[in-house]
């Protein structure tokens, strides 16, 4: 199982419009990529602004591809969603087991 994680700040009534876009176009988008096995979006207040934490569960790196493409290690983030958005930062890929 991969961990596809990804980070973005926002103001708090920017966070609350991603989470909503969250909740209504990204998971029902990732629901439709085969390999996908589920999203969860994190939230932590700092200070004047909202740290957002994308994670996704995906079976490879293959099943990444075909929601990011080649550069999978990109954050996907719609134009809608960039505009509540005050930054995007780095996206990486963590495999879980040990």
């Amino acid at each position: 199982m991969i961990a596809r994680v990804w980070t973005a700040r926002a103001r708090p009534d920017g966070a609350d419009a991603y989470a909503a876009h969250f909740n209504h176009h990204v998971l029902p988008a990732l629901e439709a990529v085969d390999g996908y096995q589920g999203a969860t979006l994190l939230r932590r207040a700092r200070g004047e602004s909202t740290e957002l934490v994308v994670i996704s569960w995906w079976i490879s790196e293959e099943a990444i591809r075909g929601f990011a493409g080649d550069d999978f290690e990109r954050a996907v983030v719609a134009d809608e969603a960039r505009r509540v958005l005050t930054s995007v930062a780095g996206c990486w890929l963590l495999v879980a087991g040990g």
